[in-house]
């Protein structure tokens, strides 16, 4: 953890916390592909890298590049325990009780694929329920629906309460023993709004249903520990988390992984094959088919190592400031709407009315205000807030107080010219 005297020194302008202290942070200097005045305000999309991620992938490539669990030869063996060693640091990062539960996948949206195929897809029958949430991403919507449609399962939605977070109450009221999955995310990724996802463990696991959490907005921005969570599966993307894209995790409890059949075929999954019979490697190997994105591992375990020389809680803070200040700036102009709840984790989305969301994109884009704009691969949570898409602004380590007054500017120069 970062102590907070280096903290102070490292940003001039101090930010106002919801408990009235200071928490400065600012790394900017750290990323090379920020240049001095450009505010990236779309770190939720996809973070920016810093260099010693950057290092780290030119050395694997450059320097250190060989296969993994296959040659005997000494640079093949060393990359082998760099790789191993990841999975190793991961498995800290998150709390898990064994490396074996951490799989390496594309990303987030492979992970929750694979639990759908190789979990739901062998554990599920008909007239069994899922349930997920208004505010899902697509990638933790379309896959369950593609399962529930092969087995004959139903899905059931959870609503939103008045600020934009997850029912739990809801959830408790409609979840049933027939339910036997359910899939939400631990971060909105459109609302930021942060799910007490160890009361939405305790619900599933009252009726003996699984739960898995998406946390592609939650490690980025605070402390996960998936053994305190108790949640079952729980899936990230390295890219949002300030390392390589192409590289994410699905954690499993080791029980559930045993039983789970492979999601894909291929070299290194195996444990002997013949014509007439194959059998296949424990996990996570298992899970693991072909050879693997070797240095998008080494990226992900530099950008955890990053991450943790910042402190996650000096991060939650930091972000936490920037959108009370953002926030507080746009709730003063009156054709702005807020979405979300006011203690939302790194993000901000709002609309202008009469503007749309691309309009607003581009205006700012002229100011070197970078956001994101359109829905946000959230379709059903546009028809919840009753818009066709909003305009996003998310923040990371690199975000300071100038950013937000940017972003403000850039927002009172859409009113003007749309006025």
């Amino acid at each position: 953890m970062a102590d907070v005297e280096f903290l102070q020194q490292a940003l001039p302008q101090t930010l106002p916390h919801a408990g009235g202290e200071t928490r400065p942070l600012d790394h900017v200097g750290d990323f090379p592909a920020i240049p001095y005045g450009w505010a990236y305000l779309d770190t939720a999309a996809t973070a920016q890298k810093p260099q010693a991620v950057i290092d780290a992938i030119t050395r694997g490539y450059a320097t250190d590049y060989a296969t993994v669990h296959r040659g005997v030869y000494q640079r093949s063996a060393d990359m082998t325990l760099a790789y191993e060693a990841a999975r190793r640091k991961v498995a800290t990062f998150l709390g898990a009780g064994s490396e074996n539960e951490i799989v390496f996948v594309r990303g987030a949206t492979e992970g929750i694929n694979l639990v759908a195929h190789s979990w739901a897809g062998t554990q599920l029958k008909a007239g069994d329920r899922i349930l997920l949430s208004e505010l899902e991403h697509h990638s933790n919507i379309v896959p369950w629906q593609m399962v529930a449609e092969r087995v004959g399962a139903e899905i059931d939605v959870i609503p939103l309460t008045a600020d934009h977070c997850i029912d739990l109450d809801a959830m408790q009221a409609m979840i049933t023993p027939q339910h036997k999955l359910v899939a939400l995310a631990h971060v909105s990724n459109v609302l930021g709004s942060v799910l007490d996802g160890r009361r939405a463990a305790d619900i599933a696991h009252s009726v003996g249903a699984k739960i898995l959490l998406d946390g592609c907005q939650a490690v980025p921005r605070m402390a996960v520990d998936v053994a305190a969570l108790d949640c079952d599966f729980y899936v990230f993307s390295g890219h949002k988390l300030y390392g390589p894209t192409g590289i994410g995790v699905l954690w499993g409890r080791g029980e559930l992984l045993d039983v789970m059949p492979p999601y894909q075929g291929g070299g290194a999954m195996i444990d002997r094959v013949s014509f007439a019979k194959t059998t296949y490697a424990p996990p996570p190997g298992r899970f693991e088919a072909g050879t693997p994105h070797i240095v998008g591992v080494l990226g992900l375990h530099a950008a955890i190592d990053y991450v943790e020389s910042i402190g996650l809680d000096a991060i939650h803070a930091h972000e936490t400031a920037l959108v009370a200040r953002t926030r507080a700036a746009l709730g003063q102009i009156n054709s702005v709407t807020l979405f979300g709840p006011e203690d939302s984790a790194g993000i901000v989305s709002f609309s202008i009315k009469g503007v749309h969301p691309h309009d607003i994109g581009t205006i700012l884009d002229e100011a070197q205000v970078a956001i994101r704009a359109g829905h946000h691969c959230a379709q059903p949570l546009m028809q919840v807030l009753g818009v066709d898409a909003t305009a996003r602004a998310s923040f990371g380590v690199y975000n300071s107080a100038s950013d937000v007054d940017a972003l403000v500017a850039g927002i009172e120069r859409v009113t003007r010219i749309f006025a």
